[in-house]
């Protein structure tokens, strides 16, 4: 084991020696288990490591402290490595990442008025699906025009984020144009009751525990979960400059060893009630141990009349392949950044893109995928996801999967102006 009164330990196979002590930000959300368990449960210490944690505010401080070297690795949103291969955002900066910290988490909710209207336009019942609901809001938005009134406003928590492809996706599935019928703001995922609460927004897109928050108070309505969108989807990763990765190779072989550890941890439905209680402390999410519990178990209050749903995997940290970055997920990303007007398609984009996830890193730190966990498949041989729509996505036809949602959207009059012609 490393000298642990250095900052620096020598790589196993020689070489200059190496960072050992990391500084790690992270956003107060569920999703971010995996790396605060690699600290609580000591598995980062066992590789010989030292991380600190440091809580912030908004994902783009995270991206910028990490830019400009405050940060050594981040929790990060799964298209902030891939904004960031493509140059795009106010400060981008070269991002990759090794290691998925899993899948679920997200869902959107309503405000409990907006919910109450699309009840009494539609008809709409309590068990409504996520297609169903995301129609019932098109049918008030079509009658809200009508009245000469103004469009909702609903939060997102980043413009490169799984919340904003998945809220645009949902919304533009029900017939919905989110760059027309809506307008679509930045709120940090701590503040989103608040500003629901407030009449500052009139739903949001959020991680948990947020969403769960929202309904317990009684001022918002789970309408759709990550699951019912994407249920493959990445949420979010470990975020890290290339040249510090490159310059650092041996620790993060370790890191993702003890990440690897810590998700099997977090996996663990017995280590549910532990984990919840690390993570309501004011440290790190400040929140209920109680509604984190719930969430753990996937078992949520969609509102405040005692409406409830089970979504199986709501986390889902380790198993089936979860932390495996997949470069066919990045590349489902950035089709979504070209259909809405983010980037222009070309290969070598697409080629970028898909370089901001980094599964042989992940491989060398663990052996070939699938040869230390049975439940787990090789790289690129899962079948493909079917999305909420019936929709199935082909990384390697990326512009024909574009254009087709832009004639669906011309033939419900909802074409996203950014795919205009």
């Amino acid at each position: 084991m490393p000298d642990s009164n250095s900052n620096l330990t020598a790589p196993a196979l020689g070489g200059e020696p190496q960072q050992k002590v990391l500084r790690a930000g992270f956003i107060p959300l569920m999703d971010a288990s995996v790396l605060i368990a690699a600290v609580e449960m000591s598995f980062a210490q066992r590789e010989g490591l030292s991380i600190e944690l440091v809580r912030d505010v908004s994902w783009a401080n995270v991206r910028d402290r990490l830019a400009f070297r405050q940060f050594d690795i981040a929790h990060m949103l799964s298209p902030m490595p891939v904004a960031a291969s493509l140059g795009l955002g106010s400060n981008p900066s070269p991002t990759m990442t090794p290691f998925s910290l899993g899948r679920g988490g997200n869902a959107i909710t309503l405000s409990t008025r907006l919910f109450e209207r699309m009840q009494a336009v539609t008809g709409l019942g309590e068990d409504a699906s996520a297609l169903g609901n995301a129609q019932a809001l098109a049918a008030v938005l079509a009658d809200m025009r009508d009245r000469g009134e103004s469009p909702p406003t609903l939060g997102m928590t980043y413009p490169f984020s799984s919340h904003n492809y998945e809220f645009r996706y949902w919304l533009a599935a029900g017939g919905i144009n989110p760059d027309r019928d809506v307008k679509m703001v930045v709120v940090p995922p701590p503040l989103t009751s608040d500003a629901l609460e407030a009449g500052a927004i009139d739903g949001f897109c959020v991680g948990a525990p947020w969403n769960m928050v929202a309904s317990e108070r009684g001022v918002g309505r789970i309408v759709a979960a990550k699951q019912d969108i994407w249920p493959s989807a990445p949420e979010k990763v470990i975020g890290m400059r290339p040249e510090w990765a490159e310059a650092n190779r041996d620790t993060v072989l370790r890191l993702i060893v003890a990440l690897d550890q810590a998700a099997r941890w977090c996996d663990e439905p017995a280590n549910h009630a532990h984990l919840a209680e690390i993570l309501s402390a004011d440290r790190y999410i400040a929140a209920p141990v109680e509604i984190i519990r719930q969430v753990l178990a996937g078992r949520f209050s969609l509102d405040a009349k005692g409406n409830r749903r089970i979504i199986p995997n709501y986390f889902t940290f380790h198993r089936q392949g979860a932390n495996i970055p997949q470069p066919r997920q990045a590349l489902w990303i950035f089709s979504q950044m070209v259909r809405w007007g983010q980037v222009r398609f070309s290969q070598q984009a697409a080629d970028a893109a898909a370089s901001a996830f980094r599964p042989d890193l992940y491989q060398a730190a663990l052996g070939q995928v699938g040869d230390h966990d049975g439940d787990l498949a090789p790289a690129g041989s899962e079948p493909d996801d079917i999305f909420m729509d019936g929709k199935i996505f082909d990384p390697a036809a990326i512009e024909a999967y574009v254009k087709s949602f832009a004639v669906r959207a011309e033939e419900n009059g909802t074409l996203p102006s950014t795919l205009e012609t």
